[in-house]
């Protein structure tokens, strides 16, 4: 029954991230398109991966699974830095709404908390992962307000948060290896660990939506540094006048 469930709400939540996002960015018709297919075929081929049983850490010498997370943000890294046009579109993505997306981050949190109550996983992985996605998604909630309606006001907090949020997410991605029976790594969790997230649906969570989660962390970093750049070149008019 939780199996169904979480099918549900992280299609949904997925569906949500993707329509948002498309709608937002200043793009074309056509480049929308152009983008939501690309999104489209990697969501399809994580989701095809996890039907093969790859993500199981012993099922190859390099895990899938980090394989899956890096590349969207070596990806997009690489584009941003290559080309203006792309910075220009991530940078057209308002921070309120990549805050409320990142409050969505409170659902798969809960679902993580759920598999380990039903011994689906063990460590400190699921509740470092659970409690800590669940604590960014509640704050983003007030602090998402904030920033619509004084973003400048608010830069502290966003700052604050968005580090938090970064660090919740390193962290998970290292207990989850470190927690995966037949890594070379592992050090937590017994033969149970981290291997609820291997399959489907909750392998979605590290290979769809915890790349998406670092990226707007990037774009929220990115927003910080301009205002902060526009400040001072400002003050430094003020200065000369």
């Amino acid at each position: 029954m939780l199996d169904l469930i979480g099918t549900t709400v992280l299609t949904a939540v997925i569906a949500v991230i993707l329509y948002a996002v498309i709608a937002m960015m200043p793009l074309s018709s056509t480049q929308k398109l152009t983008t939501v297919t690309i999104a489209g075929l990697w969501i399809g081929f994580a989701i095809a991966l996890a039907t093969t049983g790859i993500y199981a850490a012993a099922a190859t010498p390099v895990p899938a699974v980090g394989i899956m997370i890096a590349l969207p943000l070596v990806a997009i890294g690489a584009a941003a830095l290559l080309s203006s046009g792309v910075r220009a579109t991530l940078l057209g993505l308002p921070v309120p709404l990549l805050l409320g997306l990142n409050a969505l981050r409170i659902l798969p949190g809960a679902f993580i908390l759920l598999l380990a109550s039903q011994g689906k996983l063990s460590g400190p992985f699921p509740q470092s992962a659970g409690w800590g996605d669940i604590i960014v998604g509640v704050i983003a909630i007030p602090l998402m307000l904030t920033a619509a309606r004084n973003f400048a006001g608010s830069r502290g907090a966003l700052l604050a948060w968005n580090i938090l949020g970064t660090l919740d997410l390193m962290e998970a991605v290292a207990l989850g290896v470190l927690s995966a029976p037949g890594s070379p790594l592992q050090i937590f969790g017994g033969a149970v660990g981290s291997t609820g997230m291997w399959s489907l649906p909750w392998s979605s969570v590290p290979t769809v939506l915890v790349p998406f989660y670092f990226i707007t962390h990037g774009i929220v970093f990115a927003h910080l540094a301009q205002r902060t750049r526009q400040n001072n070149a400002f003050a430094a008019t003020q200065a000369r006048l």
